[in-house]
């Protein structure tokens, strides 16, 4: 007998917000992969163990092409401009062409150098939330100023337009965005990359967008693929080390003794042992990797036919408990290193190095500095971000 797959679990406005659909936890005890629907009718299949997701998302069989017949969109598609979107949608050897153009800003040397300007920032901050009133947004004083700044340094991006492209991100990344608004967006963030693209070939500067026009003065890139690029590095660089920040900030008021960990040390390796415990218990990408496979084959047990979908919540791969011990417990003195936070294979996120140490200034200082941060309204009031591809908080009032 035939059965209908289960709907695609979507996190609710309701129980525990930094824990996965319990639907999710269902699914990976029943077994290693399960046929869902999503929003268009189809049936991709859902990986939902740590050790299955790390094997396939490095399996070559499968695509990250999201023009590929069969890809499971997360959203109702826009029309795509092949020359322009992220590269992270693209399968080798186009993606690693792209990637490697932007590869050296990333690199672990480079953004240590970083640090003692993020530092700089993140200190400045803070000093103008304790002179200002109580209570403070720490959305808005601390945790989306620290990346939009940072990135905007290292890409040449003005912060002066901070409002503009911190809106049109919010209109891409919400799940609700009606399709002609969404690709309206995205043209007018293409528009503005490309624009600036245009004056980094007219007035170099000691930039990524410059190093970005420079290939495109090469011919190694187009004006669209370099505007592209940009857009992918400027929305990921600031909304998921943003949401991250305010997230695990919340988490850590509402567990005091993890709390304290962070707020009792100086010891660089527990802050970054902490950080990597966060990331691996919140996971903020709350609507899974995508995949398509380009090739019939078995696994466990399980025909993947060639055209199916694959979804890869890492949210539950990060709580599978065959690979982690009381793996919803929030514990900073957990070994987390292996995470899939973010992700697995030749697509795992460029920016890891820059986000992994953000989080590590912000959470070794802001605790420091205000050992008494509180939230400053109870969990059921805050908004969580349950309509939006980038999970977070919208607002998160504190005091202290």
């Amino acid at each position: 007998m035939t059965t209908t797959p289960p709907a695609y679990p979507m996190p609710k406005a309701t129980g525990c917000p930094f824990d996965p659909p319990p639907e999710l936890k269902s699914l990976q005890a029943e077994d290693r992969l399960a046929k869902v629907e999503i929003w268009d009718g189809s049936t991709p299949w859902l990986v939902t163990r740590f050790a299955d997701q790390r094997a396939l998302l490095a399996d070559p069989r499968l695509s990250a092409d999201s023009t590929h017949p069969g890809y499971p969109d997360s959203i109702p598609n826009v029309t795509r401009d092949r020359d322009s979107f992220a590269f992270i949608q693209m399968d080798d050897p186009e993606h690693a062409r792209l990637r490697r153009m932007v590869t050296a800003p990333f690199m672990i040397k480079r953004v240590r150098a970083m640090q003692p300007g993020v530092q700089q920032i993140v200190d400045s901050l803070i000093d103008q939330m304790l002179a200002g009133p109580r209570p403070a947004d720490l959305v808005e004083a601390l945790a989306l100023p620290v990346p939009s700044l940072v990135i905007c340094q290292l890409l040449g991006v003005p912060y002066a337009d901070h409002d503009f492209f911190q809106e049109t991100s919010r209109m891409l990344i919400r799940l609700e965005t009606p399709p002609a608004e969404r690709k309206a967006a995205a043209d007018q963030l293409i528009d503005y990359l490309d624009d600036l693209i245009g004056q980094k070939l007219a007035v170099p500067a000691d930039d990524v967008l410059t190093e970005l026009a420079d290939r495109v003065r090469s011919g190694d890139l187009t004006r669209r693929e370099a505007a592209g690029t940009g857009i992918l590095l400027l929305v990921a660089g600031h909304e998921t080390t943003a949401n991250m920040i305010a997230l695990g900030t919340l988490a850590l008021m509402e567990h005091p003794a993890q709390f304290a960990v962070l707020r009792d040390t100086d010891d660089p390796k527990v802050v970054a042992r902490a950080v990597e415990e966060l990331l691996r218990y919140l996971n903020i990408t709350h609507r899974g990797r995508r995949r398509v496979a380009t090739e019939t084959f078995e696994y466990a047990g399980h025909t993947i036919q060639a055209g199916d979908g694959l979804i890869f919540p890492n949210d539950i791969a990060n709580r599978d408990p065959e690979t982690f011990d009381s793996p919803d417990t929030l514990d900073l003195t957990r070994d987390a290193r292996r995470h899939v936070a973010f992700g697995f294979g030749v697509h795992q996120c460029l920016g890891q190095p820059l986000a992994r140490m953000e989080l590590q200034v912000v959470y070794s200082t802001l605790y420091r500095r205000i050992p008494t941060l509180r939230s400053a309204v109870p969990l059921d009031q805050i908004p969580f971000k349950h309509d939006a591809q980038i999970y977070g908080v919208y607002s998160l009032p504190v005091t202290w």
